[in-house]
């Protein structure tokens, strides 16, 4: 890949860990309200006999798992940014083949090549 190219993909990738970065801030924000409030007692703190507690605890389990979900993308990121730095950004990781750009553009943390990633499916 030509520098520009690298370039632009740093950019990109950087932009994208930023936004993760404060998305999984804002979910660890919600989720510490969340336990505040069940544990100050707002939500009764006892789920099992609380009519709101089903609600409070599927509350808690959504953020969590956006949470997770977040972070993993965040470690996609940082996995990219290694291959930025390290001249492997556009190999597959499967055939070693080069990743097209098309789908690069569309997915800048891409990992395999289009031929590859259909093989998986």
């Amino acid at each position: 890949m030509r520098e520009p190219e690298l370039k632009l993909a740093r950019s990109r990738l950087n932009t994208d860990r930023d936004e993760t970065l404060r998305r999984i801030a804002g979910l660890n924000r919600d989720f510490a309200a969340i336990v505040a409030a069940t544990s100050d007692g707002a939500a009764g703190g006892d789920d099992e006999h609380d009519p709101e507690g089903a609600t409070v605890a599927f509350e808690r389990e959504h953020i969590a798992a956006l949470r997770a979900q977040a972070q993993e993308h965040l470690a996609v990121i940082d996995t990219a940014l290694e291959k930025v730095e390290s001249g492997r950004y556009g190999i597959c990781d499967i055939c070693g083949g080069p990743i097209g750009r098309e789908r690069l553009a569309a997915r800048p943390t891409s990992a395999s090549c289009i031929r590859c990633a259909r093989s998986r499916r």
